[in-house]
């Protein structure tokens, strides 16, 4: 029996990251390992909340270097790809763009499954959308 987690969206990781993989790995690891594990999945709560306190990114900041010199401690060099190096990077970010909350995709990506739900034109798909939806804002607009 394979145990494999197969199909999972962005958002699904996401979930998986910050909320389950500290029980997952609470009894599983070494102590050491799973402090730099756990540390990490903390540093993506406080990220991803809505309101970050501007004056904790420079902590923030260190905290996450000091997590990716642990990590690099317990873990093969194979581990280490640029997305985990981009890690590094994501508290400039913040400071430009401000929280990551507002720059999330998953609300587009719903709303996106829901215009492809009103196509009914295989040929023709944009056509079909544009109609579909006009219909529906139309009704609201009449109700």
């Amino acid at each position: 029996m394979d145990l494999k987690l197969d199909g999972l969206k962005s958002q699904d990781c996401h979930i998986l990251m910050q909320q389950l993989l500290v029980v997952a790995i609470r009894c599983i690891l070494p102590n050491k390992v799973r402090v730099a594990i756990t540390r990490l999945c903390f540093f993506f709560n406080v990220i991803c909340s809505k309101a970050i306190d501007p004056k904790k990114l420079d902590d923030l900041e260190n905290k996450v270097f000091t997590i990716l010199c642990q990590l690099e401690m317990y873990f093969p060099p194979l581990f280490f790809d640029i997305m985990v190096h981009l890690i590094a990077h994501i508290m400039r970010e913040i400071r430009l763009c401000g929280s990551i909350y507002l720059q999330w995709m998953y609300p587009v990506k719903r709303y996106m499954k829901v215009l492809k739900g009103y196509t009914k034109n295989q040929y023709h798909p944009k056509a079909s959308i544009v109609e579909r939806y006009l219909a529906e804002k139309s009704i609201e607009f009449c109700s």
